[in-house]
């Protein structure tokens, strides 16, 4: 801008005149321009994003996102992580080190439950049908619930179906006193199990049934006790948000309906999301993470609800009977009340939210 100035004033002396009209005109021009170059590019509003677990098929459609460039069309600058289980996930929100997650509702329920007045709320249901549940090996001779009684279950603590576990039993007769849990890694779980240091273990279904297979255990030779199936009618993970961030309405809206068009295009074309999560970890099974993100999609995601409402949002009389029976199963002084675990008030339009069938 000086530069332009001086050279025009040069020009006006040789002249002998002041500047002309197309003179002055060019110097508003670069002048123009040079503020505009001085001005800072749109701010972007940073936010911490915590998975539930590793890097997978399933959780791919936030990466895609990401990669994409969604979530800065959107106006936010997303970070994300790994995580270790989802009451870890909720730990890591609820003390502010990050914005926002991907963890099991029924986590928070609990945690709701004995936090009032300091409640993270679930803005977004992606497994409207749960993917929790323990599984055993068939040469263990366990065939029916009550055989866990009395058995070693491996499992990390912030496993969602390890904390889910006592209310599995008390629905289904089982003593959780007497099951001795064995606190592993998320690395040595299905290891242990193959090993025989533990008798059963517990975790998302279409993760530890395809690491078993990765160990050579055919999924015919193990047995699976999928939670929804043994009367526990229950969502599984959503998206959550601190209350900081819950006071940003735009920016929880931006992240979601980023969201649910990452995971529109992986339910049409499965293969974006596996090339997004080997991008991120190159030494997964990409047959394997295929095979595991089909399964959450036609298992956990997919659901006739999502198919007739869109993903996302909860039928409302299903989820307060939900909230009534984990909060008696944990056995918890009393129940949240079901708005103040989760809202759709920050869900964009169902157009945005349908997936293909």
């Amino acid at each position: 801008m000086i530069g332009v100035t001086r050279m025009l004033s040069n020009c006006a002396r040789k002249q002998g005149r002041g500047p002309t009209r197309r003179a002055l005109a060019v110097l508003a021009l670069a002048g123009a321009g040079a503020m505009a170059g001085a001005l800072p590019a749109a701010a972007q509003t940073p936010l911490k994003f915590t998975l539930d677990w590793v890097f997978q098929g399933p959780t791919s459609p936030f990466l895609v996102a990401l990669d994409k460039g969604y979530y800065k069309a959107e106006g936010l600058d997303v970070t994300m992580d790994p995580g270790q289980g989802s009451a870890g996930a909720v730990q890591r929100v609820a003390t502010g080190a990050y914005d926002i997650g991907f963890a099991d509702v029924n986590s928070l329920i609990e945690y709701n439950a004995k936090n009032a007045g300091k409640e993270i709320l679930c803005v977004f249901m992606a497994y409207d049908f749960p993917p929790f549940g323990v599984h055993a090996l068939k040469k263990s001779g366990i065939t029916k619930p009550t055989d866990l009684a009395g058995k070693k279950l491996g499992a990390p603590v912030f496993d969602a179906s390890f904390r889910l576990f006592p209310a599995f039993a008390k629905k289904n007769g089982i003593d959780a006193a007497s099951v001795q849990h064995v606190n592993l890694t998320p690395q040595l779980r299905e290891q242990s199990l193959v090993q025989g240091t533990v008798d059963f273990i517990s975790g998302h279904y279409f993760s530890s049934i395809l690491d078993l297979k990765a160990r050579g255990v055919k999924p015919e030779d193990v047995v699976s006790f999928n939670y929804s199936d043994y009367k526990m009618d229950v969502y599984g993970n959503g998206i959550i948000v601190s209350p900081a961030l819950a006071a940003k309405p735009e920016a929880v809206t931006g992240f979601l309906r980023a969201t649910a068009k990452a995971w529109r295009e992986v339910a049409a074309n499965p293969a974006i999301g596996i090339a997004a999560a080997k991008k991120r970890d190159p030494l997964i099974d990409e047959k394997l993470e295929a095979e595991r993100l089909d399964m959450s999609l036609r298992l956990n995601v997919l659901t006739p609800f999502v198919k007739a409402n869109g993903m996302g949002d909860v039928d409302p009389a299903r989820f307060a009977r939900s909230v009534k029976d984990v909060a008696e199963a944990f056995g918890l002084p009393s129940a949240p009340e079901p708005d103040k675990v989760f809202t759709g008030k920050f869900l964009p339009p169902k157009a945005d939210r349908m997936l293909a069938p």
